[in-house]
C-alpha cells in the first residue's frame, strides 16, 4: 500500500546549494575552563560542507546561546554566567555582525532566548536566578531595559548539587507561537507561559505544565511540526520524555519516557540538546559522557519514539548540535575537544554518517544558521 505524502516538508529535503552562514557561540572564561574566542561567523559551502571563517568578535564574554529576530536581520547573544544580552545587526550579503547595544537581563546566567512573533520582544531564561525576563526590541533591532521579570517557584528536585533552586533552561515557542514552553531543571517541570504582545508581560498557563520524574532535570524541548507533540530532553537522567501538546490550551501531557543512551552504556552521561526533523519523522538528542547523538524514529500517528541508533560525535561533550538549513547535515559542537563535526543525514532512515571536522574552534556551545 503506498505511503501518504508527508505533510510537513518537501520530499527528502533536496539540498539548496546556495552558500549560507553559520554563527557559533562559545565559552570564553577561565571559570568554565574554556578556550573560546567569542562569537564567530563562517560561510558554509553546502556541497562540500566546508566552513570558511568570515569574522570573529573576540571581545565578548561567553556568548553561549544565540537567536535571530523573526526577519533574521538581527542576532542576539546571551552572555553565560553574566547578566547581559547583546544585539547585533547582520549584513545580509557578507553575513558579518555589527554591535548595536547590550542590556541587563535582570538576572544571572542567561542561557536561552526567543523572539516573539511580533518581533517586539525577546524572552530570556535566567538560569541561576530562577527568572524569565522580557526585553523590548526597537525598530533598529536594539534592546531596551526589561519590561517584565517573572520568578519561577515550586518544589525543588532531589539532586543535592544540580537542583538547589528553580533553574529555567529554555524558552521555546510552540509551532503556532501562542505558548512558550520553559523546561526547569531544578523543579523537574516544564512550565507553559503566554506573552502579552501589547504589554510585554508573561503569564503562566495554569494546569498546563508537564511534570518530570524526580531528578530528571528537564533541559530543552522541541515541538513536532504537527504541533501535536513535544519532546523534552532531561539532562540529569539522560532521558527523553514524549508529551502530547494541546495547541488550544497549551497543556503538555507526558506519555512516554526513553533513555537517551543505549542500555549497554553503564557510565555517566548528561543529555543536552534535542531537535525534531522538519519532516517530523525523527528526533535527535545529544549525550555528554556517552559522546553521541541519539536518533529516534517517530510514529506519525501516536508521536511515540523508538530508538533508531546512536552515532559517536567524534569528540567530547556535544553540548549542542544543529541541522543544516536543508537538513541534509547535522553539525555537532564538541565543547571539550574544540571542534564542530559534520554528519550526513539519511533522509529515509534518519541515520548519521560521519563526514569531517568542519571547524576547529575553542569551546563551541551554540550554532545558528542563516541562509
Amino acid at each position: 500500500m503506498p505511503q501518504p505524502a508527508n505533510p510537513y516538508s518537501a520530499p527528502d529535503f533536496a539540498p539548496d546549494f546556495a552558500p549560507y552562514f553559520a554563527y557559533v557561540g562559545s565559552r570564553t572564561t577561565r571559570e568554565r575552563n574554556a578556550r573560546g574566542v567569542g562569537l564567530s561567523v563562517y560561510r558554509v559551502d553546502p556541497g562540500t560542507a566546508a566552513w570558511t571563517p568570515v569574522q570573529v568578535l573576540s571581545d565578548l564574554v561567553n556568548p553561549s546561546f544565540l537567536g535571530f529576530d523573526r526577519h533574521r536581520r538581527f542576532l542576539y547573544a546571551v552572555h553565560g554566567d553574566r547578566s547581559e544580552i547583546s544585539a547585533f545587526r547582520i549584513d545580509p550579503v557578507s553575513g558579518t555582525l555589527t554591535f548595536l547595544n547590550r542590556e541587563s537581563t535582570g538576572g544571572r546566567n542567561p542561557v536561552h532566548l526567543c523572539v516573539d512573533p511580533t518581533n517586539r520582544f525577546v524572552v530570556v531564561a535566567n538560569h541561576v536566578t530562577s527568572s524569565l525576563a522580557v526585553l523590548p526590541i526597537d525598530g533598529r533591532g536594539a534592546l531596551g531595559t526589561p519590561c517584565d521579570l517573572v520568578t519561577l517557584t515550586g518544589q525543588i528536585g532531589p539532586h543535592r548539587v544540580e537542583q538547589p533552586f528553580p533553574k529555567p533552561h529554555q524558552v521555546q515557542f510552540d509551532r503556532t507561537d501562542r505558548f512558550i514552553a520553559v523546561p526547569d531543571k531544578g523543579l523537574d517541570r516544564t512550565f507553559v507561559f503566554r506573552l502579552d504582545t501589547e504589554t510585554g508581560t508573561l503569564s503562566a498557563v495554569e494546569g498546563a505544565a508537564a511534570e518530570a520524574r524526580e531528578g530528571a532535570g528537564p533541559r530543552h524541548v522541541a515541538f513536532h511540526p504537527s504541533n501535536r507533540f513535544a519532546y523534552v530532553v532531561n539532562e540529569l537522567d539522560s532521558t527523553v520524555t514524549s508529551c502530547r501538546f494541546d495547541a488550544g490550551t497549551g497543556a503538555l501531557t507526558p506519555f512516554q519516557i526513553l533513555s537517551a543512551v543505549p542500555d549497554s552504556f553503564v557510565g555517566n552521561s548528561r543529555a543536552a540538546e534535542i531537535a525534531v526533523s522538519a519532516t517530523g519523522r525523527f528526533v535527535y538528542a545529544s549525550n555528554r559522557g556517552h559522546e553521541s547523538i541519539a536518533t529516534f524514529a517517530v510514529d506519525e500517528a501516536t508521536g511515540r519514539l523508538a530508538p533508531a541508533g546512536w552515532q559517536a560525535t567524534g569528540g567530547r561533550t556535544p553540548r549542542f548540535f544543529a541541522l543544516s538549513p536543508s537538513e541534509d547535515i547535522l553539525f555537532a559542537a564538541n565543547e571539550d575537544s574544540d571542534a564542530i563535526v559534520g554528519f550526513r543525514i539519511d533522509p529515509r532512515k534518519g541515520s548519521l554518517e560521519p563526514m569531517q571536522t568542519v571547524a576547529r574552534t575553542g569551546s563551541p556551545v551554540c550554532i545558528l544558521f542563516r541562509s
